[in-house]
């Protein structure tokens, strides 16, 4: 059998008569136990991704440039990806927004978070040459087909998609009118600063501006109190945003019924409960027969592995639906917009969903 060396087919048509035979001749796990042995990345359906250089982003962050195998099937600027690492002998996944790079290179932007397992391996531990598992990319933070004008508004890490959308309008000549507001508490923690600042220069029709919020003696306002005077025509306005729950909640809220249309990720849940949250339920997990109490004011994906329980999770975001389970019956309050659900056999996404009521889920 010939194997195409993965490092030149990045960019290269994908023979399939390889694939085919090998799949009738060898189980996937058989083939890539054999194979990897002679170079690491070659599998037989399994997309992976070497580590080949890394670089401080900003004070607290580094960007991770991962060269894909053949396998990769690409992403739109502005998607995430789950990203795997093997940590104690156990695969763990968490969600990235990477940059699609002109080689086919992707970089990810880490920053370490305090007890975040997965981020502080890739910011500190991971080393030039580790393996990295790439799942299929998913999400809507992408660039409309329509032509409507632009407003980017990105917190801490919700720059890296904005970064991503920004590449690939500029490789178009920037063909709309984008405002880029970016916050961050400190300069320090800013990230491609001088790269979002040459592409301002070099686009007329992009405007950049870095806001902080605890540096110099006036800080800069936050998203729920900053004059938008300035945008043109913000009524016709497209409204990108990505940061913190809270963050997306503040923006929201403050430009709600102001724009044309309104998008948003967060990456993390709004700290604050709702109000009658307070309290336990009953879980009870159909499948594995066990039952435990959980916090109202908690994700469900929180209080499971509070108790020991490990579902199967992603991007912890409400996006890639990797978390998702039936309801039984119960009540679930998500965490976003604190709209209630009640309807049996529904999904019900763990990562974004709080315990309202009793519940019975397929776990």
């Amino acid at each position: 059998m010939r194997i195409v060396c993965p490092m030149n087919a990045i960019l290269a048509p994908r023979p399939l008569w390889p694939i085919r035979l090998a799949r009738r001749v060898v189980s996937p796990a058989l083939f890539d136990f054999w194979a990897t042995r002679l170079n690491p990345l070659w599998t037989l359906e399994q997309p992976l991704a070497r580590l080949v250089s890394r670089s401080q982003a900003s004070r607290d962050a580094v960007t991770l440039v991962l060269r894909p195998n053949r396998h990769w099937q690409g992403m739109l600027p502005g998607q995430h990806v789950n990203v795997g690492v093997e940590i104690e002998g156990r695969r763990l996944v968490r969600s990235y927004s990477p940059t699609p790079l002109d080689d086919g290179s992707l970089a990810i932007t880490v920053k370490a978070i305090a007890g975040g397992l997965v981020s502080g391996h890739l910011a500190r531990d991971a080393r030039i040459g580790d393996l990295i598992s790439l799942d299929t990319a998913f999400g809507d933070m992408v660039l409309p087909g329509k032509t409507d004008d632009l407003l980017l508004l990105a917190a801490g890490s919700g720059i890296t998609p904005m970064r991503a959308l920004l590449r690939s309008l500029a490789a178009r000549g920037m063909p709309i009118k984008v405002d880029l507001m970016y916050w961050a508490r400190s300069r320090d923690e800013l990230c491609f600063v001088d790269e979002l600042d040459a592409l301002a220069a070099a686009h007329p029709r992009l405007h950049v501006r870095h806001l902080l919020t605890r540096e110099g003696a006036e800080p800069d306002p936050r998203v729920d109190t900053v004059p938008l005077d300035a945008i043109a025509a913000l009524a016709d306005r497209r409204v990108l945003a990505c940061g913190p729950g809270g963050f997306v909640q503040a923006a929201r809220h403050r430009l709600d019924g102001q724009v044309a249309h309104f998008d948003a990720e967060a990456f993390s849940m709004p700290a604050a409960a709702a109000a009658g949250d307070e309290g336990e339920v009953q879980v009870q997990l159909a499948r594995s027969g066990r039952t435990v109490q959980l916090s109202r004011g908690m994700s469900l994906l929180e209080g499971l592995e509070a108790q020991g329980i490990r579902p199967r999770h992603g991007c912890r975001m409400g996006i890639c639906n990797t978390c998702a389970c039936g309801r039984q019956s119960g009540t679930t309050r998500q965490l976003l917009t604190g709209d209630l659900s009640s309807e049996p056999s529904s999904q019900v996404r763990l990562c974004i969903s709080a315990p309202s009521t009793d519940l019975i889920l397929d776990l």
